[in-house]
């Protein structure tokens, strides 16, 4: 565990499941109707009206949340799934948010995460009643309020700095971006999957898609130290090196870091490939 002095960046990504109970009262105003009777009923209005089944995140719930502790220089400290194996929402909100406060308020490094995760789990937040003054800082200058879009120093959006904060549409998403890095990007299950296997019971392989997508994340938010110039790609490869190192440690123990393991690639220099 590092020392919260040590955490400067905090990369992490959410798994959520749309909450059927709070869908049929809110939605359907009924106290019988069952929770997964009125998923599929949401799902199929959303169809109805939009062609896609995606449920709005303010009817989900997180239940998978992994972190990825960073240090100033950039280098992988730990990686941690909270509330594991339990992962009971309402832990897994207080820990995110008061780990936030412990590792005094680093930046969040996240993809696509103002528009999903972050919002997400303020609204859960909001649910369990976990008050967050130091993060709707609303008194502060607009630039230093943490909800700020353009706060780096808080939040640093990787799928925003790719788009120009939204002026492009990023096909592809995370999956492509690591896969420009040489990393594994998606592999056997997708986001699509994490309903069902969550009504299976299977929260493990929840989490440890989860964990797959923060190395994913950390890996590109290296390569956007190097083309905003924090780094060069000697020590780019260098922190990529010494991730690998910890992954490879910790694979027997851990089902996740051995898939990331098989699935790894190297980036290919085309600087120094001859060509």
């Amino acid at each position: 565990m590092s020392a919260a002095t040590d955490v400067r960046y905090l990369v992490f990504d959410v798994e959520s499941v749309a909450d059927g109970d709070l869908i049929a009262r809110a939605r359907y105003k009924s106290d019988t109707m069952q929770a997964g009777d009125a998923i599929e009923e949401f799902r199929s209005d959303l169809v109805n009206e939009g062609g896609k089944d995606f449920i709005p995140y303010t009817f989900q719930m997180p239940v998978a949340v992994v972190i990825a502790k960073v240090s100033a220089d950039l280098e992988l400290l730990d990686l941690v799934s909270l509330d594991e194996p339990l992962h009971r929402p309402h832990v897994i909100t207080q820990h995110f948010w008061r780990g936030w406060q412990a590792y005094k308020q680093p930046t969040w490094v996240t993809f696509n995460g103002r528009g999903f995760d972050i919002p997400l789990m303020e609204l859960a937040a909001f649910r369990h009643g976990i008050q967050l003054p130091e993060w709707f800082n609303m008194s502060a200058r607009t630039y230093d309020q943490n909800r700020n879009r353009y706060n780096m120093k808080s939040h640093i959006d990787l799928h925003e700095m790719l788009t120009n904060f939204g002026s492009t549409w990023f096909r592809g998403g995370l999956n492509l971006a690591a896969n420009l890095v040489g990393k594994p990007g998606k592999m056997v299950v997708a986001g699509n999957m994490v309903q069902g296997l969550y009504e299976q019971g299977e929260l493990q392989t929840i989490s440890d898609y989860c964990r797959c997508d923060v190395l994913d994340t950390y890996f590109v938010f290296l390569r956007f130290n190097v083309i905003s110039g924090r780094i060069d790609v000697t020590r780019e490869q260098e922190l990529v090196a010494k991730a690998k190192q910890y992954i490879v440690e910790r694979a027997d123990d851990c089902q996740a870091y051995a898939d990331y393991l098989e699935g790894w690639g190297e980036w290919e220099n085309p600087w120094t490939a001859g060509t």
